[in-house]
């Protein structure tokens, strides 16, 4: 459903209106095409305190050039602020520049992981969230702002790709954890940066429609053979996306006991991306849910993901190198009245990556993600009643709801092989929104 007020506040007299009346401005975000991949525009490039990250080669290869006429970028390398006196720098540096950042530009400062030897680091360091979070709910015209902690360029190289690109348009106020190649993760640069996924195979479950389409219409785009998974009766449904993306369907109840092992009898050749995107409500009150409202979430949701993902890997049908993407929720993270069985299973997906990730990663080089959707614009959505649905849109940093496409652009990230030192991570994508962290 087409977002009303959205196009109203892009017509002169809707911008007077919302702006006497105190309304949101929403911006039209810029999303990535294939004629217009890269932001438009400068990267401007400061450094607070003093860094040992060797970040000019990874920022030349954004597509951005260097320079300060009206960045469409600005990316603060905050690594070596250790005390107060040097996140004073954050400020003095950003403050004469954040205004003149393009619309639906970005804003990425660099933090190291907090040292838990040195009190006044760890403090500091800590604040770059704060900082972070704040600005991206004041920051406005589709812009957005994100945290990255590393401590080697080039292990962030993808992630920095993502970050000042279009496709992170709906990804602000978040927080990424980037681990140095010297502890786990392999970084394998690409053949080709524009289909990195190249003669790899992606599994993508619940993706005969919405997100699940979207993901595979995206994974497909960078490369993939996507194998389109989705219950016997959109069996059709899930043909014709597999048939339009040159893969494969599969029609399969994954909550089936037997599910994994019929997963790994279909995939013999083996699977490197394996996105756990299936998924149901119940919607109900914890008063009036009945037990089988309460199972069938907590089964599709939560059971099936635990059980696959074991049967993959165990069999060992999921490749060295390989990615697992889960679809958490903000459900799962801040809760949602009348959602107690749809916040449990997502927040139980959330307590899986952070469980199986550091194994997965040591024992076989498979790394383990989340991405957590807010309000995305899908026929589901569409069915809201009118003042949930507009809450539902408005209530983010960017005053409007997600399209499918940006979940997928977010899990294509995730599943990328230079992807490697990503592991443990939920991102969430919500525009910032303005419930919970």
């Amino acid at each position: 459903m087409a977002d009303r007020y959205l196009s109203f506040t892009g017509t002169a007299p809707g911008r007077f209106l919302t702006r006497r009346l105190g309304l949101p401005q929403p911006a039209p975000l810029r999303r990535w095409t294939a004629e217009q991949p890269s932001l438009a525009g400068d990267l401007l490039h400061l450094t607070a305190g003093k860094s040992d990250l060797d970040l000019a080669p990874v920022l030349a290869r954004t597509g951005l050039t260097a320079g300060e006429h009206r960045p469409a970028a600005v990316v603060l390398d905050a690594t070596g602020v250790r005390d107060v006196d040097t996140l004073a720098e954050v400020h003095a540096l950003l403050h004469p520049v954040v205004r003149s950042v393009a619309t639906s530009g970005r804003v990425v400062l660099l933090g190291a992981p907090l040292d838990p030897e040195d009190h006044h680091q760890a403090a500091v360091q800590q604040a770059l969230e704060g900082f972070t979070r704040s600005l991206g709910k004041e920051i406005g015209r589709g812009r957005t702002v994100n945290l990255l902690r590393l401590t080697d360029a080039a292990a962030a190289e993808s992630t920095l790709r993502f970050l000042l690109s279009p496709r992170s348009a709906y990804v602000s106020g978040q927080v990424v954890g980037v681990e140095s190649t010297v502890n786990g993760g392999a970084v394998t640069a690409p053949d080709g940066w524009d289909r990195p996924l190249a003669g790899r195979t992606a599994l993508v479950t619940g993706a005969a429609r919405g997100i699940g389409e979207a993901v595979a219409e995206t994974l497909a785009r960078d490369g993939a053979r996507v194998v389109v998974l989705d219950v016997p009766r959109a069996e059709e449904d899930a043909r014709r996306v597999a048939e339009r993306l040159g893969g494969t369907a599969l029609a399969l109840d994954i909550t089936a006991a037997d599910a994994g092992e019929r997963l790994a009898a279909a995939l013999t050749d083996g699977l490197d991306v394996l996105v756990h995107n299936a998924g149901i409500t119940r919607d109900r009150r914890l008063v009036n849910m009945p037990g089988d409202r309460w199972s069938s979430v907590l089964d599709v949701n939560l059971a099936s993901v635990l059980r696959t993902t074991d049967a993959l890997l165990s069999q060992g049908v999921l490749r060295p190198g390989g990615r697992i993407v889960a679809t958490a929720s903000i459900a799962g993270i801040a809760g949602n009245a009348g959602q107690t069985n749809y916040g449990a299973s997502k927040a139980g997906v959330v307590g899986l990556v952070r469980s199986l990730a550091p194994r997965a990663l040591a024992e076989r080089g498979v790394t383990v993600n989340a991405v957590a959707p807010g309000f995305i614009e899908t026929r589901m959505t569409a069915a809201v009643p009118l003042f949930i649905r507009e809450a539902g849109r408005r209530m983010n940093s960017l005053a409007q709801g997600g399209l499918p496409v940006d979940v997928a652009e977010t899990t294509a990230w995730l599943a990328h092989p230079a992807s490697g030192a990503v592991n443990g991570q939920v991102v969430r994508v919500c525009g910032q929104s303005l419930l919970g962290a």
